[in-house]
């Protein structure tokens, strides 16, 4: 399909002016036009490729050559996208672009792949001749075994990854500087992956939904490796398909994992409020915190009273849960990637570079070691559309300036040095939809303004050229250098050693995990580095020699238990993970010693060494401390013991608790601690303290018995009544009559009868909602109940009536016809709250049913905004999806389903909360419409919807710029 060239960000239609200006006097004016992309004043951007070449860019890659590889979602969500978007019938396609001329620009586009198992992938890595490609459910591998660029060979490397043509399923593979394969899949589940050693991964949890394929999820389930793995996950694997280990867990959907040359791992995760995206370095090993640890519940299920949404989301005041990184707020998370190299100069080395669709923008990151962990504060908008990031964006400006529809959906470092950046051009994001029926999509690449970046021309058939290819910019070229070194042994221990002694410190950390790899010799190299100067190359030595020596990581962790870096011994910790106690527990004391009591890196890492452990480590712990009185505890040991919560420490914690002699914080992490021990013993404790502390503790102890006794105390607290844990009133005779409905043996009449009955009450009507889902509702049932339906005066129930009992439920004008309205910002904001407060927040005020509009207007431009309020079932938000929930009592809830498993929480539909035992549901339904109701339902002018969005997006651009 050959697409006409359209203006976008580089012409901007009629080239939207920034500045013009002309001295006194003089009749001319100089004029200033907006650049393609914004970016540092020393670089510069131009196109490098785009539509026709190829459409829809999902993620990059680059080859030995220079060349750019595409994965293209072309047939994207094609079961909400069916409104003369493109379609390929023979399935997506893997293209292949290059610059043949060296002009900067890419003259050359070929299809490397199109197959019908392609739907939609989301990510490719090109290892020498295997170009590995991410689409649910498969790990795909195309071998190219004679270099003309089309698979000879096809094999589905893994496979059983949830998220079949979905946002939130398995994202892009990049091999790490140890030779090894690491991915990182969404949350939409469950997993169950096994390798080629029989090996199994299981990963799941209580999400489901944002496509008709996703309909069931399991959480807790168990690995083989006797772990419970839960939502995203991140799991590195041999290249020969063997070895599948997790590394961390618990991501929402992470959408692609970086991994730099000292082996650390990076990633932005999505959020579900809009309010809590994040960049991180991730700990092996971690939970990231999304789901409760097991995946059983969300972390709305989770929050507790006066969290805010982003301690909630992220389960930060959680033991057992790294630290979330850089919170940013709203946006969509796409491609990240830390550049090593200097060609675009050394003030650009270490830069992390992570995308943001919802945001317009590429952030930049300079981390840097602070105690145990990497400080992310120094965030800058890096590239971007819209000038340093989109809070200057006009509203009613939006189709004469594209600027928004700048997507940037993945990036990555090319062999010359310079930043690529893929831009899949759309004025929306998210909901699985896009607006862009063409399936344009750009290129870009940044490179200095006064140096020309050439390709290196790398031989990879000798020692030199595999040297080169090792220290190349591009990831997974590196790789081809590092397996062609390694297969040559000791033979070129020289050349690697050489490298050493390289500036680049990212370039000596290539070094170090090769030559653990090289033989004993090179070992013994490696050994020494435990000693170097860098902390980082220290950190780097005991990682290398944890894959080569495993036998010997107690020794390699007696070195560098006392190291003066707190970063080191994090990693010493991480190191004994899976080391027995009898053999590591005089080193972890040692670690335990040196924890300043603050550190949440530090402390994460303890606990990731101790997991499993907890309860033989504690006596130990306190017998070290020379068992001091609870109240007396030094930081460090109250900070593990809280990480740890043994059960032994029940005591000892009900002790401190309910202490006088401790700061407030101090008695509230004790509490929080016995609140995470599920054993009677802790329910007793916090029982007594609810019963004698004062005030907002004893609150707090309440808070928790309510809590725990829908789920971890479900059995200790029989006796103990709470009104959050009380079922809704029984209504058997509603559930008969809705049998009678749904039984087509019976008369008609008789089926007409019962159903007239249940339109006289809400919850009587919730149950034909139920039966009209399933379409078990004849039109013949429909007609005679439908006046009724439609009669509700219920704002919070009547849209649901209308969505199926209304046949003319439409929306009744058009989304481009509001867009030209220009908006009363006055009105829109007494609308807003008129109309929307109830289920949304806006600030501190609101609702919490739908996602917050407090900075709605980052994640949407004019359009997408109307288009969610005027199609409210087109895109419904991720944790948003309605259930019917039927109780075996003939009760009926409608609401959002918070979690799962054997408590069942659901957030009604007028914001109540109820925790109910998994024993008491008969059957528990999501629906495919939103709970929003519709401006026709809510008797909205095209006027007045123009007015909220305007108000919406104004705010948003308000608070944004503060």
């Amino acid at each position: 399909m050959k697409l006409k060239p359209k203006a976008t960000l580089c012409t901007l239609v009629a080239a939207a002016f920034l500045s013009s200006c002309a001295s006194k006097g003089d009749e001319t004016a100089t004029v200033e036009t907006k650049p393609v992309l914004f970016v540092p004043d020393d670089l510069e951007v131009t196109i490098w490729a785009e539509s026709p070449q190829f459409f829809n860019p999902t993620n990059i890659d680059v080859d030995v050559f220079g060349r750019i590889w595409v994965t293209e979602a072309v047939n994207y969500r094609d079961f909400n996208n069916a409104d003369g978007h493109m379609h390929n019938p023979e399935g997506d396609r893997v293209i292949i672009l290059e610059d043949t001329d060296g002009d900067g620009v890419a003259d050359s586009s070929k299809v490397f792949v199109q197959d019908k198992d392609l739907r939609s992938p989301l990510g490719i890595a090109v290892v020498g001749n295997k170009v590995i490609v991410s689409c649910s459910p498969s790990i795909i591998v195309y071998t190219d075994l004679d270099g003309d660029d089309r698979p000879d060979k096809k094999e589905v490397f893994l496979t059983g990854f949830g998220g079949l043509d979905h946002d939130h399923g398995l994202h892009a593979g990049v091999a790490g500087p140890d030779g090894k394969l690491y991915f990182i899949a969404g949350n939409a589940g469950p997993h169950e992956v096994s390798d080629k050693s029989g090996q199994t991964l299981r990963a799941g949890s209580v999400y489901t939904g944002g496509s008709p394929y996703n309909t069931k999820n399991t959480p807790a389930l168990k690995s083989s490796d006797g772990k419970i793995w839960a939502g995203g996950v991140a799991f590195r694997v041999n290249p020969d398909g063997t070895g599948l280990e997790v590394l961390a867990h618990n991501f929402r959907n992470s959408y692609e994992l970086a991994v730099d040359s000292y082996g650390n791992m990076w990633q932005n995760d999505n959020d579900d409020e809009k309010a809590a995206c994040r960049t991180s370095w991730v700990i092996e090993g971690g939970n990231a915190g999304f789901f409760s640890e097991t995946g059983v519940r969300t972390w709305a299920a989770d929050r507790r009273p006066g969290q805010t949404i982003q301690t909630a989301h992220w389960h930060q005041e959680d033991p057992g849960v790294m630290p979330v990184g850089d919170l940013y707020g709203s946006g969509s998370p796409t491609g990240i990637v830390l550049h090593e190299g200097d060609a675009l100069g050394e003030q650009y080395r270490g830069l992390l570079l992570s995308s943001d669709a919802g945001r317009n923008i590429v952030f930049g990151y300079k981390p840097r070691l602070e105690g145990a962990g990497y400080n992310l504060d120094d965030r800058m908008s890096f590239i971007a559309s819209v000038d340093r990031d989109n809070v200057d964006y006009r509203w009613n400006k939006l189709e004469e300036d594209q600027s928004k529809w700048f997507r940037p959906s993945d990036v990555a470092i090319g062999t010359d040095g310079a930043i690529y950046v893929a831009d899949w051009f759309d004025p929306i994001v998210g909901g699985h939809q896009m607006h862009d029926r063409e399936g344009f999509g750009r290129i870009y690449r940044i490179a200095p303004k006064d140096k020309k970046l050439s390709e290196p021309r790398i031989d990879l058939s000798h020692t030199e050229g595999q040297i080169l290819a090792l220290l190349n910019t591009a990831i997974n070229v590196r790789n081809q250098g590092f397996e062609l070194l390694k297969s040559q042994g000791e033979a070129v221990l020289p050349s690697v050693k050489a490298i050493l002694g390289e500036d680049n410190p990212y370039h000596r950390a290539r070094a170090v995990w090769l030559l653990s790899q090289l033989g004993p010799k090179g070992i013994a190299i490696v050994e020494g580095l435990l000693q170097d100067s860098d902390p980082q190359i220290r950190i780097t030595a005991l990682r290398a020699l944890r894959q080569a020596q495993p036998e010997k990581i107690v020794e390699y962790c007696n070195r560098l238990v006392k190291d003066a870096s707190a970063a080191v011994r994090r990693e010493t910790a991480i190191a004994l993970k899976d080391i027995p106690l009898g053999q590591s527990s005089s080193l972890l004391l040692d670690l335990v010693n040196s924890f300043d009591g603050h550190d949440r890196w530090y402390l994460s890492a303890l606990g990731i060494a101790l997991k499993g452990k907890e309860e033989n480590f504690y006596p130990l712990l306190l017998a070290h401390f020379n068992h001091p009185a609870p109240e007396a505890w030094p930081a460090n040991l109250a900070s593990v013991v809280w990480e740890l919560h043994p059960s032994a420490a029940v005591e000892a914690l009900y002790q401190r608790a309910g202490s006088t002699k401790l700061s407030q914080q101090d008695k509230e992490k004790a509490l929080v601690a016995l609140a995470f021990i599920p054993t009677q013993e802790s329910a007793n404790a916090v029982r007594s303290l609810a019963d004698k502390l004062p005030n907002d503790l004893a609150e707090q102890s309440q808070y928790w018995l309510q809590f725990r006794k829908t789920n971890d105390w479900s059995t200790f607290l029989d006796d103990w009544e709470s009104p959050g844990t009380r079922l809704p009133e029984a209504q058997p005779e509603l559930l008969r009559l809705r049998q009678e409905v749904a039984n087509k043996e019976l008369g008609v009449d008789r089926r007409l009868a019962a159903a007239t009955e249940l339109t006289n009450s809400k919850a009587g009507k919730l149950h034909l909602v139920y039966l009209a889902s399933s379409n078990a509702l004849s039109d013949t049932l429909i007609n005679q109940v439908r006046g009724k339906m439609l009669e509700e005066e219920d704002r919070q129930l009547s849209p649901l009536f209308a969505r199926f009992f209304d046949p003319a439920d439409s929306i009744g004008f058009m989304v481009e016809d509001v867009g030209k309205l220009t908006s009363d910002i006055e009105k829109g904001q007494t609308l807003m709250y008129t109309n929307c407060i109830s289920c949304h927040k806006m600030g501190d005020t609101g609702g919490e049913l739908g996602p917050i509009l407090t900075y709605i207007g980052e994640k949407y431009d004019k359009l997408g905004l109307l288009e969610a309020i005027v199609r409210p079932d087109a895109g419904i938000a991720f944790g948003s999806e309605p259930y019917l929930i039927t109780l075996k009592n003939g009760a009926m809830l409608y609401g959002i389903l918070l979690s799962d498993g054997p408590v069942v929480t659901v957030m009604d539909i007028y914001n109540q909360r109820h925790m109910l035992d998994a024993t008491v549901i008969s059957d528990k339904r999501q629906l495919r419409v939103s709970p929003r109701p519709s401006p026709r339902q809510l008797k909205l002018t095209e006027q007045e919807v123009a007015d909220i969005a305007g108000f919406l997006l104004q705010n948003s651009q308000k608070l944004a710029s503060r």
